[in-house]
Formats: structure tokens, sequence, C-alpha cells
């Protein structure tokens, strides 16, 4: 049975039959509550989030007198339109009248409409050092030691060789792709070098660097873009840049844009159910266009809620491809999509090594000990074409790379910082760089001269094999007949019979029409 009550109506009596309730209305009062008096009536575009929120004014109840019957002692003199007890009630119009009840934590009833665009009016950008490598006036310098430093300066130089090399390769049909992080080197390397050994490591694919840095070897990064025999990881099967290091904690890198963000995001949450890895964290990596991606969401929305370590660490280098930031989003940035999920989010100068070194250690520590998201946003630019397949002079000027190669280029800003501690000079920097050249192009000739994997691995690890069970009649059907197609054409058609010595066994492995393999 429901009512509507007029306020102030004393003793209004409705009668259903022979059953009569006389409904009191005790005390008339606000329905809602407000801000405090010092908080305006309207946004003004922001939320103040940090504002102390105001104590709940409580709902009216209403006292219906019981039944005769009940009043004679032939029930238990509950209510009859309301179910549970006095408190049962008040508790009931106490979460009801709280906007937590429609999914908003940090809100107050108010009767003037407040609309906003922004969690707040300016996000800011931290930084350490500046564009010439001095020290930003009251920043605080992060613990770090020669060794570590040097070690990160190392991976810095080492990366853009790396680059120029597989670059090159790749205009002179060596390997088929290639992707470089130019102009990015102080967000990927000061990002893994916050990292511990035992956490897990998701790419994009512009991430070389941060698993350089891991402890991933010249030989091996060189097998992978070669796809040859080398190649553990990928086992030639996967395009150049796609690395995967398990033994490092590196997951494997996939080309459709953002599927790793669900991907660790499932792991972190693996993470804080598992007893025996507490303490470790995950970091995954993304760009601004990444973050366009419905994955994107999906993976903070799941990570928000189920929890779990994991830093998102978005390098907003400027362009998603070819479209530029400006064409990508209307708000501020990725940085301000982290409150909306309600995870600790920071907004980083990535061009700043000690920057971001000093934000990723806060980053993992808020992560670990909240078994949470956290959101670090890296303002950086991307030096470099996209990728082999992008020619960038198509929708950005030259001059305008060039600048930032030599305004706010983070390898000089790091390297600046180096010598004012009189931890590096010029004849280290000769010998260094004299190193690396030597280093990658001996990774370089031994990659390129190694054969390729058996041509039937191409088939393994396509379903998960137990042991004693036997593989897919699918994938057997496919094996038999491309060692039908070599035997008939592998030595009468000249690219075939060239392709094939690539190869170990010369694809004799699946020359065989039962399909079983040698």
């Amino acid at each position: 049975m429901s009512m509507i009550l007029p306020r102030r109506k004393i003793g209004r009596t409705c009668v259903n039959g022979d059953l009569a309730v006389k409904t009191r209305y005790v005390k008339s009062r606000t329905l809602i509550t407000g801000p405090p008096p010092s908080i305006p009536s309207s946004h003004n575009h922001t939320t103040p989030t940090s504002t102390p929120l105001p104590s709940p004014t409580p709902l009216p109840f209403f006292s219906p007198e019981v039944s005769e019957a009940n009043s004679s002692g032939q029930g238990d003199a509950k209510p009859l339109y309301v179910s549970g007890s006095q408190a049962d009630r008040l508790a009931r119009v106490s979460r009801m009248s709280s906007p937590l009840r429609r999914g908003s934590h940090e809100s107050w009833w108010s009767g003037d409409m407040g609309w906003f665009n922004a969690v707040a009016k300016t996000i800011p950008t931290y930084r350490v050092l500046d564009e010439e490598g001095h020290l930003v006036k009251g920043t605080k310098v992060p613990m770090i030691t020669k060794e570590e430093a040097l070690a990160m300066y190392r991976t810095m130089t080492l990366i853009p060789i790396v680059d120029n090399v597989l670059y090159q390769s790749q205009r002179q049909g060596r390997i088929s792709f290639y992707m470089q992080c130019a102009g990015e080197e102080a967000a990927i390397v000061g990002s893994s070098a916050a990292m511990l050994p035992g956490d897990e490591m998701f790419g994009q694919y512009r991430e070389s660097a941060a698993l350089l840095h891991r402890g991933f070897t010249l030989d091996a990064l060189m097998s992978q873009c070669f796809g040859n025999i080398e190649d553990k990881g990928t086992k030639g099967r996967m395009m150049p840049v796609h690395y995967s290091a398990p033994e490092l904690g590196f997951h494997t890198i996939t080309s459709p844009l953002a599927t790793q963000m669900p991907q660790a995001a499932g792991a972190a949450y693996a993470l804080k159910l598992d007893e025996d890895r507490q303490g470790d964290c995950v970091i995954c990596y993304f760009g601004d266009g990444a973050a366009s991606e419905g994955d994107f969401h999906a993976a903070l929305g799941m990570n928000s809620v189920l929890g779990g370590p994991c830093i998102w660490f978005c390098r907003n280098n400027g362009f998603a491809i070819s479209t530029p930031i400006i064409d990508q989003y209307a708000g501020d940035g990725i940085a301000s999509r982290g409150p909306a999920y309600g995870l600790d989010t920071i907004r980083v100068d990535g061009n700043d090594a000690l920057a971001v070194l000093s934000a990723v250690r806060e980053a993992r520590k808020r992560a670990v000990e909240g078994k949470k998201g956290v959101l670090v946003e890296a303002m950086t630019y991307r030096v470099g074409h996209h990728s082999t397949s992008d020619d960038s002079s198509m929708y950005r000027r030259v001059e305008e790379v060039k600048e930032w190669t030599v305004v706010d280029n983070p390898i000089h800003r790091f390297r600046a910082y180096l010598a004012s501690k009189s931890w590096w000079d010029e004849a280290s920097e000769k010998d260094l760089l004299a190193s690396h050249k030597s280093s990658v192009m001996k990774a370089f000739s031994r990659a390129e001269k190694l054969p390729k994997p058996k041509l039937g691995e191409m088939f393994n690890d396509v379903w998960g094999v137990g042991k004693g069970d036997e593989v897919p009649a699918v994938i057997m059907e496919q094996r038999a007949e491309l060692g039908r197609l070599l035997k008939k054409y592998g030595d009468v058609w000249e690219p075939w019979r060239k392709e094939r010595k690539r190869f170990v066994e010369e694809g004799m492995d699946v020359m065989d029409c039962d399909g079983r393999g040698s």
C-alpha cells in the first residue's frame, strides 16, 4: 500500500475495507542536504573534491499506528507497510538519501545546477630538470646513485643507434618493418628503471629501450627482428619489434592497438589474488592514440573495480600515427580521465628522465600498497616517423621536428645533469658511442646470417595441446597441404627454391603427404 502525504497534515486516515491505518507525520525536514555555506551554488567548471562533505540531514520518517489485531497481542506489532524495525527504516532512508546510492562517492545534494567539464582548472606537469638539464627551483631530486644514472644513460644512448641501424636495414629490404622510439627515450628508460625484477611489463610497440634496460640482449633483439632460429620469444612468427621475454616479465607485443591493456588489468588482478606475488606490480605502456580505443576504458574500468597493482603509463607523444592530439580529444589530456576511474593520477614531463623515474617510483609504491591502479601521463614528442610505413612530413613540418631535437632533447637534458654532477665528460661520451656502434653492428651481422626456424614451426603453439593429446585435424591438414605444395613447386619455382634455403631443413620437415612432419 502506498501513500502520498502532504506536509504538515496531522491525523489523516486512510480506510481500506475494515482496516484503518492512521499515519502521523512526525516532523517536516528538508529531504536533501546542500553544500556548506562556504561553497558557491555553482561549480564554476571545477569540482572541489578536497572540500569536507556535510553530514547528511536525516530524512523524515512516518510512524504508522498498528492495527487492532496487533494491538490486541495477535502480532509482532511491526508496521504494516514497512518491513523491519525503526532502526532498519532509518538505515534504509539514510542509504537512499546519499549521493553514494547513485554512484558518486564525494558529492552533495544541491538545488542548483552545477555544470563542469574538468576536475581541476589545470593539471600540473611534474619535472625535475628543465630543458637545459638544470634543476627546477624547489624540486626534490630522486634518490639515484651514479651507477643507476649511468646505466639509464647508457640505455638512452644505445637505443638511437639500434633504431638507426634497423630503420635503415628495413629501407634496404633486409627486415620487413621497424618502429623507433626517437624522442621518447627518457619516458621509456626512466619508467623501466623504476620497476623491480619481479614486475610484469606490457608494451605497446615502442618500448624496446625498456626491454634493453631490463636485461634483454642485443642478440635477442636482433634475432626477433630477423625472425631467426634464436628468436626464442616469438619463434620467427611475429613482425619485427613484437618482442617477447617471459624470463624478464615482458609480455609479447601485439599489433592491434590497446589490446595489451585488458591483459594488463587481468595480470594485476592475478597479482592481487596470488599470495606469493604480493609486492609485485604491473606496468602497462600505451600511447595517446590507444587511449581513444575502447580497450582503454574497459581496462581502466576493470582495474578500478577489481583492483590489482598496475601502473598505466601513457606516452603522450602528440600523434596517433598521423592524427594530432587536437583531433583526438577535447579534454585536458589523458590525465584528466584518471579521476573518473578513481585512479591516483600524475602528469609528468616525459622528456625528463629524473622526473619520470621519481613519478613511476611513487606510482609503483601507491599501486602496490593500495593494490590498485595508478595513471601516469608522460608528456613527450615522437621525433621519428610512426613506423617505416609512415612519412610524417605529410602531416607535420620538418622544422617542428628539428626544433624538438634541439630545444628539448631528452638525452641532452640528462647528459647535462650528469656532467653537472661530474659523472660524465666528453671522453666518456666518445668511448660509449663507439662501443655502442660496435656492439650493435656485431649483433646485427650475426643475426642476419642465422637461418630461420624450421618451416613447420608455424603450425606449433596454435592450439594448447597437452602431452599425449593429438594435434587438431585442421592443423594437420594445413601442414600436409604445405608439404604437398613444396614437393610440387619447391624445386621448380625460383622464389620458393631461394626462400627455402633460409629455413632450417629447407622445409623438409613438412614435406610428407600425411602431414605428420619429420
